[in-house]
């Protein structure tokens, strides 16, 4: 399940990708009902890992370090939430091997995590925030089709 910090870590990220220059942590935080020491943790984090870029003083706020093309939404929740993996034993990036498991590769339940891990990474390396801008309203556009 998707966290919280994930979740308005996105939040955040799309609101920047909406905007025109810098935006202040507290108008994201308004703006999208983010607890604002909860977002403050977050934007620091996303800088840390070269997602934003911030400037202090006037004129000041964070902004998007690369194109919202080139962010994708799996870089955002390993970043923030760790592997998409729902097993240590299917993760990539932080695999770890099951204590209980005398063979992995004979392991039903492994080898259909490893399908959802590779669904999940699918879907959301292939999902930039520019994409997430557009999105949204689902009843609706449905109907316009």
């Amino acid at each position: 399940m998707l966290s919280n910090k994930a979740k308005y870590g996105l939040k955040a990220l799309i609101h920047l990708a909406k905007a025109d220059g810098q935006c202040l942590a507290g108008d994201m935080a308004a703006a999208n009902n983010i607890p604002r020491k909860f977002l403050d943790a977050i934007l620091v984090e996303l800088r840390n890992a070269g997602i934003l870029n911030s400037r202090k003083g006037k004129g000041g706020g964070y902004h998007l370090a690369r194109p919202a093309e080139k962010i994708t939404v799996g870089q955002i929740i390993r970043i923030l939430d760790g592997p998409l993996a729902p097993i240590a034993c299917a993760s990539r990036t932080a695999y770890q091997r099951c204590k209980d498991c005398p063979d992995e590769n004979a392991c039903a339940i492994r080898d259909v995590m490893l399908d959802v891990r590779d669904s999940i990474a699918l879907i959301l390396d292939r999902t930039s925030i520019a994409s997430l801008r557009n999105r949204g309203n689902r009843d609706t556009q449905m109907l316009l089709r």
